[in-house]
């Protein structure tokens, strides 16, 4: 009798997705849905853990989850397959073809070795280096898929400079330094990512009110931005441990050659637009689609066919489109909704307790969180505020800003597209991104929840 070749992953989910879906089906909650929401909430929780735990490949869970939510016809095929017609995927194509271009125009080893002689003295400071880099254009660059795009290339060749090998520790912790460092930190500066856009165009559009550029950033930066950078940084050195053996490189002292001129005025052009689409209304995937045909085209651009087939995985592309596909089911069968319309009065919210109210409204917007996208949070909670102000006694600016700690808190990467983008560029698993994303979600409830709390009394905001 032979074993059977089943890993410590593949056991996890095995026993994890008949507990999870038992304590659905028999818990008070299995009566807020109906029978096709049920089998939704099943399926999506099912994805989840396969995409949490790696049991099997990634583009195979994608693949798993789109198949069965057709042949179960619990969504039409275009909310199914939304993520394949959506931005995120033609942003994932664009930033993988920049990616290319910027690596084998030598751009990325010369704007490397700039960062390089600074950072390489020690581990810990390369990848602190590389988080503070992130969190820096989050003030310059509004997009945080810009920033990705842009960053994560150079990001990896600094780690390459730093002599680690595509694979390693180091070269994973980089990725994830510059993907994460780019994205969550920056949470706290008001105008770096969408959702901070959404809750202050609601909240003025709603209640009349939007915060100031410093007000945010003093309310939010000292513990969202540099308390959580300091804990990703720990995180990261202690999860892919590793050291830094610098080699020597000889690149930034040769002039411009003709391609990396060619490239900088495209990236130049590119950025441009993309900084400024709040103005023209043209969405940064098409903007970054047509920099990356332009860089394809023979003649003008830079990179080969052959590059382009090899270095192009569709796997990255199935496995977005799984992920978006899971938020457009949950969505289409208002699995959101209905938790939101039974949460709101189970809440323990009562005027003068402020610790435990801040805490409940913080959660409830992580919470949130999980069963939309990070854009969600503010489009959901917004109209509520006033109900939640009258119940904690707190200020309607205060109950709105809660908001910040849920969308900067994630707990699954399909609530992030720029985090889904990341790691294909990156050539990372996204498993390394999931378990990244929950150990630095317990350790912000646990830690950065109650240092924020005394902080905004420290400034009375409560």
């Amino acid at each position: 009798m032979t074993n059977l070749p089943v890993n410590r992953s593949q056991w996890l989910a095995l026993a994890l997705i008949p507990l999870l879906s038992a304590a659905l089906l028999f818990s008070p909650a299995a009566g807020w849905f109906d029978g096709p929401q049920r089998l939704s909430a099943l399926l999506v929780m099912a994805g989840l853990v396969l995409f949490a735990t790696s049991a099997v490949p990634e583009f195979v869970t994608a693949l798993l989850v789109l198949t069965l939510a057709m042949l179960l016809s619990l969504a039409p095929a275009d909310v199914v397959f939304s993520g394949l017609t959506s931005t995120a995927c033609w942003l994932i194509v664009s930033g993988l073809v920049i990616g290319i271009a910027i690596s084998e125009t030598g751009l990325a080893q010369r704007v490397s070795d700039l960062f390089t002689r600074h950072l390489d003295a020690s581990y810990t400071r390369l990848i602190a280096g590389i988080v503070v880099i992130g969190i820096l254009l989050g003030f310059v660059m509004p997009s945080s898929v810009g920033r990705i795009v842009l960053f994560i290339p150079i990001a990896l060749t600094i780690a390459h400079s730093c002599g680690f090998e595509p694979g390693s520790n180091g070269q994973k912790a980089a990725g994830l330094a510059a993907a994460f460092g780019s994205h969550l930190p920056t949470f706290a500066i008001l105008p770096a990512n969408v959702p901070n856009m959404i809750m202050i165009g609601s909240a003025e559009k709603i209640h009349g009110w939007s915060p100031m550029f410093g007000e945010y950033l003093l309310l939010h930066f000292p513990v969202l931005g540099i308390l959580k950078a300091i804990l990703l940084v720990v995180v990261l050195v202690r999860l892919y441990p590793d050291n830094p053996k610098p080699v020597p490189q000889a690149g930034s002292s040769r002039p411009f050659n003709f391609k990396e001129s060619r490239l900088m005025v495209i990236l130049l052009v590119t950025l441009g637009f993309w900084l400024t689409d709040t103005w023209h209304q043209i969405s940064a995937a098409w903007i970054g689609l047509a920099a990356a045909t332009l860089l394809l085209m023979p003649g003008v651009g830079m990179i080969s066919t052959q590059s382009f087939n090899q270095k192009v995985n569709i796997s990255s592309i199935l496995v977005v489109a799984g992920l978006l596909g899971i938020a457009g089911l949950i969505n289409h069968q208002n699995i959101s909704g209905i938790l939101g319309g039974h949460v709101l009065g189970w809440l323990p919210l009562e005027p003068g307790r402020d610790f435990a109210n801040f805490l409940t409204l913080s959660l409830t917007a992580t919470a949130t969180g999980m069963v939309t996208t990070l854009a969600g949070i503010p489009a959901t909670l917004t109209p509520l505020a006033g109900p939640m102000s009258e119940m904690t006694g707190f200020s309607l600016e205060a109950v709105l800003m809660t908001q910040v700690l849920g969308f900067s808190t994630i707990i699954f990467t399909y609530q992030s597209v720029p985090l889904m983008m990341a790691m294909p560029l990156a050539g990372i698993p996204m498993g390394h991104a999931a378990r990244l994303c929950l150990i630095l979600a317990a350790l912000t409830i646990v830690i950065l929840f109650p240092l924020d709390y005394l902080w905004w009394r420290w400034l009375g905001w409560i």
